[in-house]
């Protein structure tokens, strides 16, 4: 793995088509070595935060069976409409005590559009006049016209999941496809905007189908990959399904970084499994994160974070 690793290093891309079964076989300390020599090398220590605020919530019309915002389950989570741009700002605000570099609305349902799609552009406007803040969008499937002003609002990175492999995909939702995935984010690549797209792991899939994923990804030339380990929800299809070890999100995160050797490996849901708040994580290729509340679940605490990446020697 060592030896891998330096070949990457020097320019080596794997490859669809290539037999990768022996990422499942070896010893996880070298294959966790590796990977982090190849993040250091060719990504430096920079790691890069991103904070999220659930813009939109519940009442979603798709069925993916992990979510919590999906009509189609009973969770009780909170829903209400997309937020009043200054509500969003004064979130911001208190949040920027801690001067996260990177901002995300999200938002539940398949589209944003509308009045919706307005305010989501005048709290972007009014963001990036007031902050010094790289500002991403998670809003499902757009139009490249919509990316387009997007972009124009200040935005420089759209989110946009493709969940899981091409094959596995149908199993975990029905209301969209695989495709409608792929063409998203071909039009946020055509509006000129950088990708953030990953997936969720610990959902029934093979080791096959996270191998596949991150070829894909790296075929797509993603800039951020996030990486989402399962927090099953009461009331969804997934509720009884058990959490994956942590050996196994590491080699996840490993195997990813060694497919997808100069993206933002980024480590979202599920980092709480970890008692440290992730350093392993961290000396195992990962080298982003979204730190503060997740949409559903609670998440990590910022100033915990920054201290734990500064002590592991990161440039935030």
């Amino acid at each position: 793995m060592i030896n891998l690793a330096k070949e990457i290093i020097n320019g080596r891309r794997l490859k669809r088509g290539e037999d990768l079964s022996f990422f499942l076989s070896k010893d996880s300390k070298e294959l966790f070595k590796g990977a982090n020599m190849i993040r250091k090398e060719l990504c430096g220590n920079k790691v890069d935060l991103c904070t999220i605020i659930n813009g939109r919530s519940g009442g979603c019309s798709e069925n993916c069976k992990f979510c919590a915002q999906s009509t189609h389950y009973h969770t009780g989570i909170k829903k209400y409409g997309f937020l009043d741009p200054d509500i969003i700002l004064e979130h911001l605000k208190k949040i920027q005590v801690n001067k996260i570099p990177r901002f995300c609305i999200v938002t539940a349902g398949r589209s944003v559009t509308g009045k919706d799609f307005d305010k989501a552009i005048e709290s972007y406007k009014k963001i990036h006049k007031e902050y010094d803040i790289n500002l991403c969008a998670s809003f499902g499937l757009l139009t490249e016209d919509q990316f387009i002003k997007l972009k124009e609002a200040g935005v420089s990175m759209c989110h946009s999941n493709i969940e899981t492999s091409k094959r596995n995909f149908p199993n975990i939702c029905t209301t969209h496809t695989y495709e409608d995935k792929i063409n998203n984010i071909k039009l946020i690549k055509k509006a000129g905007l950088k990708v953030c797209s990953g997936g969720i792991i610990g959902i029934g899939e093979t080791w096959e189908d996270r191998i596949d994923m991150a070829l894909s990804l790296s075929e797509l030339q993603v800039d951020s990959i996030p990486i989402n380990a399962l927090k099953p929800i009461k009331g969804t299809p997934y509720e009884n399904l058990k959490p994956l070890s942590k050996d196994d999100i590491l080699r996840t995160i490993a195997i990813f970084r060694y497919i997808n050797p100069t993206a933002y490996i980024r480590m979202a849901a599920g980092r709480n499994y970890f008692e440290d708040g992730g350093t392993s994580l961290f000396m195992s290729g990962c080298n982003a994160t979204i730190t503060g509340d997740m949409l559903t679940t609670v998440g990590n605490n910022t100033t915990q974070d920054k201290k734990m990446l500064t002590n592991l020697g990161f440039d935030i």
